[in-house]
């Protein structure tokens, strides 16, 4: 099969023929048709994660066909295969419904070999069933941009007013979640980002501008998006008593220090951790009810190098997919 793999952190992908992977027991062979290009493969390619197994095809927002069968799983299925790719049921974690913080979880395109390519093998039990009306190159951005943000959103609770800072691929479809939802979006972005701004005007957002400078009121919750730890402080400061900052990201740089003042009045800072198969299946069946606008630029696969490039500096508008 055609795949591209990471030798070694900092280097390009290397275009490789590899041998047909061979599905063991409990797992399915799926045939890719598509696989987004997600934030954490740049920070995996880019050495910012440090522990994935070498030599590695990335990706984890893939959309396929079920061509090897499983227990569960028929031929001929449509499946989305997420992030979370296997935990151990065991731990703490996992038997208190929080399987995200599995201490030996396997991840697909980190720990195992994921979508940038043509076949890829996968732990049925965390393949999705994907909603009708997604093409697959608007379906893969769901399994990740979507997942992430969704579990980033319920965790801002109730709040009215919501930032969105970072507006790219999670983002433009957890606006659009939040409008739905009757919230009010700020989409804070680079400063002179107008194609960004643009795009949340046109999803529902209230107001798009500067992030840094922030919003021109004041806000219940933000979410940060983008892998910039000088915005935490910056959403504090625009956040009122009893607002919450949520990091949405696996991977952002250190957070600088700032006054105890930003933190006071029972504000609050947190993340959010990878995925639970509970997260995808709540997220999915709203995707069905909610017609999601996905922005997507395709790229071949022999092209992910040009589509991490595109990300890397930030002049992707929404999100970006590859194509077998």
């Amino acid at each position: 099969m055609r795949a591209m793999v990471l030798d070694a952190a900092r280097t390009p992908l290397r275009a490789a023929r590899l041998p047909d992977p061979e599905p063991g027991p409990g797992q399915v062979l799926v045939r890719v048709h598509a696989c987004g290009v997600c934030r954490t493969d740049l920070h995996i390619v880019d050495g910012e994660l440090e522990r994935p197994a070498l030599p590695l095809v990335p990706g984890h927002q893939v959309v396929g066909e079920v061509v090897g069968r499983g227990e569960r799983l028929t031929s001929g299925v449509r499946v989305g295969v997420p992030w979370l790719g296997w935990v151990c049921g065991e731990c703490r974690y996992c038997v208190s419904g929080r399987e995200n913080f599995c201490d030996r979880a396997r991840f697909t395109g980190y720990d195992v070999d994921g979508g940038y390519a043509e076949l890829v093998v996968a732990d049925e039990r965390f393949c999705f069933p994907l909603p009708d009306g997604y093409p697959d190159e608007r379906a893969a951005p769901l399994l990740c941009a979507g997942l992430i943000g969704y579990r980033a959103l319920r965790l801002v609770g109730d709040g009215e007013a919501l930032g969105l800072y970072g507006f790219g691929a999670s983002a433009h479809l957890v606006c659009q979640v939040a409008v739905a939802q009757g919230r009010r979006v700020f989409a804070g972005t680079r400063a002179g980002d107008d194609e960004s701004q643009q795009l949340a005007r046109s999803l529902g957002a209230t107001w798009a501008g500067d992030a840094s400078a922030g919003p021109p009121e004041e806000l219940d919750a933000v979410i940060v998006f983008a892998p910039v730890g000088a915005l935490v402080p910056a959403a504090l400061g625009h956040v009122r008593k009893g607002g919450t900052v949520v990091c949405a990201g696996i991977h952002m740089s250190d957070i600088p220090s700032f006054p105890y003042e930003l933190l006071w009045g029972e504000r609050s800072v947190r993340s959010v951790a990878n995925l639970t198969r509970a997260d995808g299946h709540e997220f999915l069946a709203l995707a069905s009810d909610i017609p999601l606008r996905v922005e997507v630029e395709t790229f071949a696969l022999e092209d992910a190098n040009e589509a991490l490039a595109r990300l890397r500096s930030g002049a992707l508008l929404g999100a970006a997919v590859l194509l077998p």
